[in-house]
């Protein structure tokens, strides 16, 4: 039996990742879940109540920088994988309060490379290195961000030719790929924050770099696009415009809409993660991204126009509809004084992860995006339930008065 040690699992990704693992070796293998979170306002048990309910899974509620109770986690569990999503991880909440940021990302994550290591060491070798139990594995899971911003050098986005027949896989069954630049983020582009959250991330890599380095601590790392689909906590760009809409509120759209990200819908990324868990060679960096260029005034433009399209086909969603269905147009959008040190445009080469571990996004974007609008449509209890007194006050600090 396997057992994972999964941070940040009541967050989204981390929410997501458990249930991708719990329903992928369901009858196949048996594995144990240990859940850490420490239920920050992005953290929602609610998200994950039915999985904790599941035999394979137990709840921990912890901070990933408290030593003792972290030690005790290893110590009371033969951890054999530690997967660690917990992080703060929002740019705008960066720029308000930068130490939060540092100390849990990065000596949060210090912390649990420590007590790994530590639990994980069965001996020395002739020069000093530890000596780790067969089998065990650390993985970061980190973001693009760290690559700091690609320059933008195209207004209207160009056809994008992909000659790699492994590489191809990652777009299989499209035919319209763009792009808004002539460069990608690959392992080997040098990372340069440009961000409080994204200098924290980076930090965090090092760290964990490190400790394969010094230690040679069996470490992995991978890098994200942005990723959309259920769970996305109201904050976040799609389920921000979603809400909304529906509520007939205005849709903030930072400085002219024309910043450019890659994206990627969260249960591909999960897939990702977990073929790195179990293949993905030893030291290695991945990047994880699906060839999903596109403005966000663009995004912003497609989730009224499904919302649109979805409400009026389907009397069930009229019902969640806060407004009336003629103010679902364009005219919400309203442009916001920009973030500050903004970067312009984020793509993903996912080759390298394509090519030695066949992995490729299996939902395309548009299936993915029509998906998590209906998602949000059927599910806004969830919403309602996650949208507490915090995050109303964090909107209004963030949009109110721009």
């Amino acid at each position: 039996m396997k057992t994972y040690l999964v941070t940040g699992a009541a967050g989204f990704i981390g929410a997501n990742f458990l249930k991708y693992i719990l329903k992928k070796y369901e009858g196949k293998e048996d594995i144990k879940v240990i859940v850490v979170d420490v239920l920050t306002y992005a953290g929602n048990l609610g998200t994950i109540k039915e999985e904790i309910k599941d035999a394979r899974v137990e709840f921990k509620k912890v901070d990933i920088r408290d030593r003792k109770k972290i030690e005790r986690v290893f110590s009371e569990n033969d951890v054999d994988f530690v997967v660690n999503f917990a992080a703060e991880s929002h740019v705008d909440r960066s720029i308000e309060n930068p130490q939060i940021f540092l100390e849990t990302n990065i000596l949060g994550t210090q912390n649990l490379l420590e007590n790994a290591k530590k639990a994980w060491t069965i001996s020395k070798d002739e020069n000093g290195y530890p000596i780790y139990k067969d089998g065990v594995k650390y993985l970061q899971v980190s973001t693009d961000e760290v690559y700091g911003s690609l320059t933008k050098d195209y207004e209207i986005a160009i056809d994008l030719a992909i000659e790699d027949k492994e590489v191809k896989k990652v777009v299989k069954n499209r035919t319209n790929l763009k792009t808004y630049g002539d460069k990608f983020f690959t392992e080997k582009t040098p990372v340069d924050p440009r961000s409080p959250y994204s200098a924290s991330k980076t930090g965090a890599d090092h760290i964990v770099i490190a400790y394969g380095e010094t230690y040679k601590m069996p470490i992995n790392i991978t890098r994200c696009s942005n990723n959309y689909g259920p769970y996305h906590f109201p904050e976040k760009l799609i389920p921000l415009m979603i809400k909304n809409v529906l509520e007939g509120k205005k849709l903030p759209v930072y400085g002219k809409g024309d910043n450019v990200r890659d994206w990627l819908y969260v249960e591909d990324h999960c897939k990702g993660i977990d073929l790195v868990v179990r293949n993905g060679r030893l030291g290695e960096i991945y990047n994880i991204g699906g060839f999903n260029e596109e403005q966000n005034i663009n995004i912003v433009k497609l989730v009224i126009d499904i919302l649109k399209d979805e409400i009026t086909a389907n009397d069930e969603y009229k019902k969640v509809l806060k407004t009336d269905l003629a103010n679902v147009n364009y005219d919400l959008i309203t442009y916001v004084q920009d973030r500050l040190g903004h970067d312009m445009r984020y793509a993903i080469d996912p080759s390298k992860i394509a090519r030695e571990l066949g992995w490729y996004p299996e939902t395309d974007f548009e299936t993915g995006i029509r998906k998590t609008v209906k998602w949000y449509l059927e599910n806004q209890e969830w919403v309602n339930e996650v949208v507490s007194g915090d995050y109303q006050k964090y909107y209004d600090e963030m949009y109110g008065n721009k």
